[in-house]
């Protein structure tokens, strides 16, 4: 039990630390993957880990039914219905977004675990966030109607209770560098709902592991992404009674690197993801770990990672999203 909160059983623990020859030969650095796109269920991904805490909060809570969101090919939300399909609850998704012109990659999975996704237009009149709290209030309406007791989880399950699934992580991840004889080591993931890097942080700054911690973000964060962090991190200092205290100069983010917007296809990040798979026979996809990667590429080119360091990229899934109409053209 991590700051009070038990949790569920999903993973099978803990996932494997694979090292790139290959790939670390051409770039001249020490690569390895964390390979949370190896968890067990739904096709796997980083966002299991959050699931296990907070699948545990909605059925202490009473929970019958899981309420998420995220855009229309949702990694979170084939991952949430996969979980409440493992354990026996109902689910559903809300998308403020545009019909992606075909039922392919994560909505057919969605499908396939019998999740509905309801597809809200926005039509201008009012913004993202009002359009998507009057649907989750409708939804929640219409299951609730049904004799079902709704339980919403936020985009990439990254609110404070599902940041701990990766403050688990980083605990894991240090002793399996530990075990590995590995040091000075880089840790790096991707930035996106921030829950993954947010509890990576939290488990590193106040357990004092070993390793750095480095997030590539794979959107803008019109609002400055280190004021983003500073408040997310706040907010579960306070809820778990975290002992270290964070400025914002403390958060190693990059913004250098998200390719102009979230979820655009991009020259760069396709060839990077053509390269890592003809070298390791590894895929990432479009959105998140390919961008990722492609960063780390051009921070090896610019000296903004050093030759001969040693660096984790945490695989955190998406795979599905290669599918997507958008991405194959």
């Amino acid at each position: 039990m991590l700051y009070g909160h038990d949790k569920v059983n999903i993973l099978m623990n803990p996932t494997p630390i694979s090292y790139l020859a290959n790939v670390s030969k051409d770039l001249g650095i020490e690569l390895y993957l964390k390979r949370d796109d190896m968890t067990c269920l739904g096709t796997g991904g980083n966002k299991l880990r959050k699931l296990e805490y907070l699948i545990k909060d909605a059925m202490d809570k009473g929970a019958t039914m899981l309420l998420t969101t995220g855009g229309a090919q949702t990694n979170h939300g084939r991952l949430t219905a996969a979980s409440a399909s493992h354990f026996g609850l109902k689910v559903a998704i809300v998308a403020v977004d545009e019909y992606p012109g075909e039922i392919s990659a994560n909505l057919i999975l969605d499908g396939i675990m019998g999740c509905p996704v309801y597809l809200v237009h926005n039509d201008g009149t009012r913004t993202k966030q009002e359009l998507a709290n009057e649907a989750f209030a409708k939804v929640t309406e219409e299951w609730e109607a049904k004799g079902e007791k709704v339980y919403f989880i936020c985009t990439g399950g990254s609110s404070n209770i599902g940041m701990l699934g990766y403050y688990d992580c980083a605990l894991e991840l240090d002793k399996q560098l530990k075990e590995m004889s590995l040091s000075d080591v880089r840790v790096i993931t991707t930035v996106g709902s921030m829950g993954t890097y947010m509890g990576l942080f939290a488990g590193q700054k106040n357990e004092n592991l070993d390793f750095r911690l480095t997030g590539i973000a794979i959107e803008p964060f019109p609002d400055g992404i280190e004021k983003t962090a500073i408040e997310y991190y706040n907010s579960c200092k306070e809820e778990f009674g975290l002992k270290f205290e964070a400025k914002e100069s403390d958060f190693d983010m990059t913004c250098d690197y998200h390719r102009g917007a979230y979820n655009n296809p991009s020259k760069e990040v396709r060839e990077s993801i053509y390269y890592l798979g003809r070298k390791e026979g590894i895929i990432m996809d479009p959105c998140y770990t390919g961008k990722t990667f492609a960063g780390i590429k051009e921070m090896v080119e610019k000296g903004e990672i050093a030759k001969g360091e040693t660096v984790v990229m945490l695989h955190s899934g998406g795979i599905p999203g290669i599918y997507t109409k958008h991405h194959r053209v």
